[in-house]
Order: C-alpha cells, then sequence, then structure tokens
C-alpha cells in the first residue's frame, strides 16, 4: 500500500498525453503481457482492494476531479480520492446526494479537467438524467458503478450483478453507452485506465461495473511505473476562437472539446443543438447529431478500442460458458474440471458488456450445441447473448444454439461446482 501512496502522490500534475509504447491496454492481462513480451521492463508490486485501484488508476490516468456521495459498496473510491486527490493537485467535493455527484463531475469535465464519480445500484440510478445529458453533450466522464442486489436498497453489503441493463438503457432516449466489466484487481486498475482513454478519445461517458465482491476483495497487483502509464488525453481545438463548433463534423466524428475560460465560446444543451451547441429544431441538424454519437464510437479504430472479450478454451467449445465479473472467475474452474472430465466446455468473457463483441462471439455461438449465462441477476445479459446466438443462426442459416441461463439472486456467489453441474447436465 505504501507503493500505492507514494506512487499517488509523484504524480502532481496531470501527465501529457502519450502513445502506449509498452502497453497496449486492448489486451487482456495487458500488464503482464508487456513484461512478458519484454515491453516493459520496470513494474511496481504491491497489493490493493479493487475500489483502491480503480481510485489509484483514476489519479493515474490524470483524473483530477472526484465528485460523489457515500454509498456501500462503492465508499473505498471515495476514501481513496478524498485522501489522494488533493496531492496531486486535483479537487475532491462529496455532495449532498448522487444527482450532485455527477453534475459537479459533469461539470469539472466542461472545465478541461478529467473527471469521475462513484456509486452503487440506488445511486446509480439517481444518477441517470445526467447521465444521458452527458451522452447528448458528448461529456467525457468516468462512472464508477459497484455492483450489489436490488432492486431498492437490497443488500448494500452483498454482490450482485443487478445494473447490466440499467448501464445500457437506464437513462432515456437513443444514446451509445460503454460499460466495462472487470472481473480482478488487476483489472479494476488496467480496466479504469482504459476507461477513461476512452471517454477522453471518443468524447463520451464510460461506465464501469465491478461488482461488489470484485471491489471489495484484496489481490497482488503489477502495475507499470508512472511514466509508463498509456494516457490518452481529450482532442482540443486548434483553430481561431471563433471558427470554434463544440459539436461540429470531425473525419473522426469526435469534435474537439475547448475547456470553459479559454476564449472558446460554445453552448451545452440537453436540447438538441446545432455544431455550436445551440437548440435547434433542424430536422437535418438533429438527425445528424443523434447519428453521429453513435457513428463515432462504430468505426474500426473506436471498435478495437472499446470492444475487449476474453476466449477461455472457447475454439472447439461445444457447452460454452458467458459470464463476467466475479462470476467468470468460478466458471473458468468449472470449464477446467469438464475439460478434465472430456467434456468439450469453453469460456466467454464480456469485458466490455456494452457495446456487446459480435466478432468473437458470433462464431463460437454458432458453433456450440448449447451456451449457459451465468450471472448475478435472473437474465439480464442472457438476453444480449440470445440477440447474439439469433444472428450467429442466421447468418449460418441454422436454427439458433440454445441459450440458458444460471442465476442467483439469495446473495450468495455462483460457484464453480454450480456451473459444472449445469455443464455435465
Amino acid at each position: 500500500m505504501a507503493e500505492a501512496v507514494e506512487g499517488a502522490a509523484t504524480a502532481r500534475r496531470a501527465p501529457a498525453a502519450k502513445p502506449a509504447q509498452g502497453i497496449d491496454l486492448r489486451q487482456i492481462n495487458a500488464v503482464r503481457a508487456a513484461i512478458q513480451d519484454g515491453r516493459l521492463t520496470q513494474a511496481r508490486r504491491t497489493t490493493l482492494g479493487g475500489n483502491d485501484a480503480i481510485a489509484q488508476a483514476a489519479l493515474e490516468a490524470g483524473a483530477r476531479f472526484f465528485g460523489g456521495y457515500p454509498i456501500t459498496p462503492s465508499t473505498e473510491v471515495l476514501e481513496y480520492a478524498a485522501r489522494h486527490i488533493l496531492g496531486v493537485g486535483g479537487s475532491y467535493l462529496q455532495m449532498e446526494d448522487e444527482i450532485a455527484g455527477i453534475a459537479a463531475a459533469i461539470g469539472a469535465s466542461l472545465g478541461g479537467v478529467k473527471a469521475f464519480t462513484a456509486t452503487s445500484g440506488p445511486g446509480f440510478s439517481l444518477k441517470q438524467e445526467n447521465l444521458g445529458y452527458a451522452c447528448l453533450v458528448e461529456i467525457p466522464l468516468v462512472v464508477i458503478n459497484v455492483m450489489r442486489g436490488g432492486p431498492s436498497t437490497g443488500g448494500p453489503t452483498d454482490p450482485g450483478q443487478s445494473d447490466v441493463m440499467q448501464a445500457r438503457w437506464g437513462t432515456h432516449g437513443d444514446h451509445p453507452i460503454v460499460a466495462i466489466a472487470p472481473a480482478t484487481v488487476q483489472e479494476c486498475w488496467e480496466e479504469t485506465v482504459r476507461a477513461f482513454n476512452i471517454s477522453e478519445k471518443y468524447r463520451t461517458p464510460v461506465i464501469l461495473l465491478p461488482d461488489a465482491k470484485v471491489g471489495q476483495m484484496k489481490e497482488p497487483v503489477i502495475l507499470p511505473p508512472l511514466s509508463q502509464v498509456p494516457i490518452v488525453n481529450r482532442p482540443r481545438p486548434t483553430g481561431a476562437p471563433e471558427e470554434y463548433e463544440a459539436f461540429g463534423q470531425t473525419a473522426s466524428g469526435v469534435p474537439p472539446l475547448a475547456p470553459f475560460g479559454e476564449g472558446y465560446r460554445s453552448h451545452f444543451t440537453g436540447l438538441y443543438h446545432n455544431r455550436k451547441g445551440l437548440p435547434t429544431k433542424d430536422v437535418r441538424l438533429v438527425d445528424q447529431l443523434q447519428k453521429r454519437i453513435h457513428a463515432k464510437l462504430e468505426t474500426r479504430e473506436a471498435r478495437a478500442d472499446i470492444l475487449k472479450t476474453e476466449e477461455f478454451f472457447a475454439a472447439d467449445a461445444e457447452i460454452l460458458v458467458v459470464a463476467y465479473g466475479i462470476t467468470a472467475r468460478a466458471a473458468k474452474d468449472a470449464v477446467l474440471e469438464a475439460r478434465a472430465q472430456g467434456i468439450k466446455a469453453g469460456l466467454l468473457r464480456p469485458i466490455t458488456l456494452w457495446p456487446s463483441d459480435p466478432g468473437r462471439c458470433l462464431p463460437h455461438l454458432a458453433r456450440a450445441k448449447r451456451v449457459i449465462v451465468a450471472e448475478l441477476n435472473l437474465g439480464q445479459y442472457r438476453l444480449e447473448v440470445e440477440r447474439l446466438a439469433y444472428e450467429a443462426a442466421r447468418a449460418a442459416g441454422k436454427v439458433p444454439t440454445e441459450v440458458l441461463g444460471l442465476n442467483r439472486v439469495d446473495t450468495r456467489l455462483i460457484t464453480p461446482r454450480d456451473i459444472f453441474q449445469e455443464i455435465a447436465r
């Protein structure tokens, strides 16, 4: 922990943008892969809790504002930020409620600062209106939602994966969203850095969805030196202020974003707006705006940055398990047990839950004889897997693979034995 604190205190200025020379966060286990390939020759080794790893990663990715409100099981993110963000030149605000927490983070981001907020299920519900605003106004923002059970207060100290659909469709309207589910403390660090990079590069909110068990467990981690943390900063305007369009057309689909107070005038409204940000009823401009905020996340480069899926013994799997977060760890053990007994089982682990990854998923779903979706809810991501299985079957001209759910909502985890028994059934 001393190394972690020292590392946070050393990064006193928001780092300048630099390419990911040694670490490619699009890879699974990116830091270890860089060490194994010789691209990274030094590392920091420590032990962290998942929530502490998230908060530390945020600061090391350049976050300099936290706005939030305490709620179990995410409060350690807030506490870490409160202890360390002032030491790196940032600001911390504990607000009166979750709505104000995300509003403050949005304001900080518009002021030119990388910003984040953290919460759990009930607080995430309160943040939805402002999350929709951030989607339409294209605000770089990272929202940490450490999932627990629900609905309502549910089990504040119990693990759950109950916000998967809320992450995708919690706010109204047609909007894109990126939601990432880490399964280890190492991934809490790596995926937080990746979340900030995606948010900054594409001017979009990104949601991190650790479940309570991943957020509060402690594990050894290997982190790169601060100088090797791969950091991306938002595009900023380079032209004359009078020519600036905060919502203009660009080759990448991502307009530059000028901080308030630097001479570039703009307007940020939750109404449909023109390229200067002013409200508009021009149907052509409304159509362009809506389609552009989706299209910028669908380019080849964006999909390479955003989509991330682990394939574990999936190449020849006849029985395919789909699981994420803490449940995927149990699924790996179950797959290994099944393989030891001659059953061709495999695992698909979506690290990026939204958008889903058809390029990796469809071939496996088309080949598998049976698919088991294991999750700590009553089948939220199963709906997406069923959709992908239907798409795979339609492309192959065959009957869709059977998709079964293995679900728990009784505050207990799904065990390797639970999953193995379903595989062997």
